[in-house]
């Protein structure tokens, strides 16, 4: 199992940049991949960026040019720049790893990101 702990979560204005982490700790050796995702008041959980293990990095089109995903050893990092008041939502990391046969999904508490107009 892993556990996740995100920080860097906060108020910024419109057009301003943040840098959101990720800290893994637990089985990390098992990591194939890491994400972010978000959540807005009233809206489902949306895939945000992941990377894997071999640093393959994938984003949301909403996000693309904007927001980068990056990892060093247990932690990854979302830097966010040009924020826009819809990226306001709550940001959750995970980790999905391998063991044998089996895989499993973790995720973190999330961390709220709240951009204002």
């Amino acid at each position: 199992q892993v556990q996740l702990v995100e920080s860097g979560g906060g108020l910024v204005q419109t057009g301003g940049s943040l840098r959101l982490s990720c800290a893994a700790s637990g089985s990390i050796f098992s990591i194939t991949a890491m994400g972010w995702y978000r959540q807005a008041p009233g809206k489902q959980r949306e895939f945000v960026a992941r990377i894997t293990s071999g640093d393959s990095v994938k984003y949301a089109d909403s996000v693309k040019g904007r927001f980068t995903i990056s990892r060093d050893n247990a932690k990854m990092y979302l830097q966010m720049n040009s924020l826009k008041p819809e990226d306001t939502a709550v940001y959750y990391c995970n980790a999905i790893s391998t063991a044998g046969l089996r895989s499993a999904v973790d995720w973190g508490q999330g961390t709220q990101v709240t951009v204002s107009s």
